[in-house]
Formats: structure tokens, C-alpha cells, sequence
């Protein structure tokens, strides 16, 4: 056989592993797992650290206020140093529509060794926990919750002990409206779901740890036992890195796709969504060099390698080249569509992929490049460097 026909067998070779033996990655049904309602419904501190958000808050803040639930529940802001009036607009938000109490703090700038958001956690949890509250509900001021969000999250964690979890945590839909959203907000949960399949992140004695940080429930005496967020106080990925600790800390932890939770962030440009990408790739592969190429060889092998193949088969006339690749490719296609089906989306879009996984690897190729410049992780104005100390993987 040819190089090429070996190289698209052995693509196609990762693809039938990738389909069989990556916790069925690919599938969409995890969803939140069906209890009866307690007894007595525990109290819950809903914390929402926001950063100049007052565009989006009118949308998602009130639909916190107005969560139906049975027990004690109140929501904390925490104003993260906002230069447009966010503070203030969510206690005129407060006043005008009722619901849940809140309360806003604004802690100030944070001190050296913290992320911005981990430092908002910090202070919003403490204020919190005066009140001793059962569970926390960490969600940022982009998600929006339906009015039974909160008392669905609560029965799904059940009692406390071997029977319940410790975490439960939705990856809210994002927003899929531009073109651009079309062909790359699907493949990015897509692509989450394959390095953390979320039937591993859900089985009892796995190691695989991960949680969407728009939406976690977390029970209060499985934070004080990991230490959140003192103990993740540098993550740049803070949500992976908040199921680690509450994992090692001896905690279990549930990850599913949400149903009525929803991001109401816009990113209808490319650049919109290659900042928010590009922000953290290279900190999600601990700012290695040896990882990055590794990635990179991985994607091009995996996603570039099936259509490239196929075609070069076709024009020289290789049999096994344009049979494996063209296997592979269908094979990856095949595995893509349950997610659009998810996000609604036409099925005809899964073919794209492989374009769509050349921008994510230029994507994670600029991250690392920009952190090489010294611009590092920057969000909303502010730059992290390289944790000092990284959390443990």
C-alpha cells in the first residue's frame, strides 16, 4: 500500500476507537437524572460572579429571581469591578421584577494568585455561607435559567451520601444564530464531550472529572471539603478544574447536556468566537510545547487526514486511500450529527467538520503563541500568565 493509503487507515483506525472506545462521546443523552422530589427542599445560595455585564443581564439575572423552588433560596452578585454599571443595574433589576433576594457585593481587584472569577466565587461564597446554606449554585451572568431550573438541579443531586451527587453540573446551550456560531459553537461541546465523555465524567470510581462552569450545583459541605475555591484560586479553566478537586476530595460528580439552561452570550463573528476559544486552549493544555504539538499532529490526523486522503485516492487512483478516508470521514460525520441534532441544526453540516476543526487548531496555535508574547489568558481586560503553582491535572 502507499503512505497515504496506510495514513488514511490508520485515521480511520482512531475513528472506529474514537466511535467505540471514548465513552460513546458522541451521544447527546445525558441529561438530568430523573428523582422524586425531597422531602424537605434544602437551602441554596445561588453565586453569580459578573464582569461588565449589564448588556445581558437584564435577560439572565430575572430569570434567576423567578426560579420556582420549594425551599430557602437567595441570590448573591458579585460585582467584579465593573466599568458599566452592572452592580447597580442588578438592584434595579431586583427592584422591578421581585422573585429570589439579592444581594450585591463588589469585592474589588483581586489579589495576585487569583483568576478575577475565582476571586467574585470567593467573596460571593463567604457572604454566602454566613447563611449556611446546604448547596451553592455557581452560574455565570450569561445563562439563563427556566423558572424549574434551580428545583430540577436540586432533585437531581439527591440526599447526601453514596446515593447522591456532590456536583451536578449542566453545559448550557449555547447560542447557535450567525453562520458562524452554525459552524463552530456545536463542534465546541462536541469537542469537549470527546476529551471528557461525559459517561465516563458520570461513572462511580472514574477518574475522568469535568463540569460546565455556566451552571454547577455544589453541595456546601463537598466545597469546604476540596476547598473551593482557595484550591483552584490560579485555574484559568476553572470549571474542569473545580470537578478535579471535588473528585479527589472523595465527592461525585454528574455532567450533562442542559435542556433549560441557555447561554444568551452573542458571538456572531469569527473573531468573537476565536477570542473566546483562544483565551484558554493553551492553559487547557498546561502551556506545554510537547502537548501542543501533540495536539496538533492529533487533529490533523484525526480531522484534516479523512477528506485529504479521500480525494488524493480519488485523483491518483488509490483504492484504500479513498475507501479508508472516505470511511473515516463518514465515520466522523456520523458521530457529529447528534450534537446538531441537539443544537437543531441541519444534519448537512456534519461533512464540515474537518474546515471547522482546522479553525480550532489555529485557534489553539494562536493561544499558545500569544502566551509565548506574554499576553497570556485575557479576558475582559485582564491577562493571566502561567499559574506559578498549576493545579493538579
Amino acid at each position: 500500500m502507499s503512505a497515504v493509503a496506510w495514513t488514511a487507515v490508520g485515521s480511520l483506525i482512531v475513528w472506529m476507537w474514537l466511535l467505540l472506545g471514548q465513552g460513546f462521546f458522541w451521544r447527546t443523552d445525558q441529561r438530568l437524572p430523573a428523582r422524586r422530589d425531597p422531602a424537605r427542599w434544602p437551602s441554596v445560595a445561588v453565586v453569580v460572579p459578573a464582569r461588565d455585564e449589564a448588556e445581558l443581564l437584564p435577560t439572565s439575572l430575572p430569570s434567576l429571581l423567578a426560579q420556582d423552588y420549594p425551599g430557602d433560596a437567595e441570590v448573591y452578585l458579585v460585582d467584579d469591578c465593573s466599568a458599566d454599571g452592572t452592580g447597580e443595574l442588578a438592584r434595579t433589576l431586583s427592584e422591578r421584577y421581585g422573585g429570589l433576594p439579592l444581594t450585591v457585593v463588589t469585592p474589588g481587584e483581586p489579589e495576585p494568585g487569583w483568576t478575577g472569577k475565582l476571586w467574585a466565587l470567593r467573596h460571593g461564597m463567604a457572604l454566602a455561607r454566613r447563611r449556611k446554606p446546604e448547596f451553592l449554585l455557581l452560574t455565570d451572568a450569561d445563562i439563563a435559567h427556566e423558572p424549574d431550573s434551580l428545583r430540577e438541579l436540586v432533585a437531581a443531586a439527591g440526599p447526601e451520601g453514596a446515593d447522591g451527587f456532590d456536583l451536578v453540573s449542566q453545559m448550557a446551550r449555547l447560542r447557535v444564530t450567525s453562520t458562524w456560531e452554525r459552524l463552530v459553537v456545536p463542534a465546541f461541546v462536541y469537542f469537549f464531550g470527546q476529551l471528557y465523555p461525559f459517561r465516563r465524567v458520570n461513572g462511580k470510581g472514574s477518574r475522568t472529572a469535568a463540569a460546565a462552569g455556566g451552571c454547577v450545583l455544589l453541595r456546601a459541605g463537598a466545597a469546604e471539603r476540596a476547598r473551593i475555591p482557595e484550591s483552584i484560586r490560579q485555574a484559568v479553566i476553572d470549571d474542569v478544574s473545580l470537578a478535579r478537586a471535588v473528585r479527589r476530595s472523595g465527592g461525585r460528580i454528574w455532567l450533562g447536556l442542559a435542556e433549560r439552561v441557555d447561554s444568551v452570550r452573542p458571538g456572531p463573528r469569527l473573531a468573537d468566537l476565536w477570542r473566546t476559544v483562544a483565551r484558554s486552549a493553551y492553559a487547557q493544555l498546561r502551556h506545554s510545547p510537547s502537548l501542543l504539538a501533540g495536539t496538533v499532529l492529533g487533529l490533523v490526523l484525526v480531522y484534516v487526514v479523512p477528506p485529504v486522503t479521500l480525494g488524493a485516492g480519488l485523483l491518483t487512483g488509490d483504492p484504500v486511500a479513498a475507501v479508508a478516508g472516505g470511511a473515516a470521514w463518514a465515520v466522523m460525520a456520523g458521530t457529529y450529527m447528534p450534537m446538531l441534532g441537539y443544537y437543531r441544526q441541519s444534519l448537512w453540516l456534519a461533512p464540515l467538520l474537518p474546515f471547522t476543526a482546522v479553525l480550532y487548531l489555529l485557534m489553539t496555535v494562536d493561544s499558545a503563541v500569544q502566551h509565548h508574547r506574554g499576553v497570556g489568558a485575557a479576558w475582559k481586560g485582564r491577562t493571566y500568565a502561567r499559574p506559578a503553582a498549576a493545579p493538579e491535572p
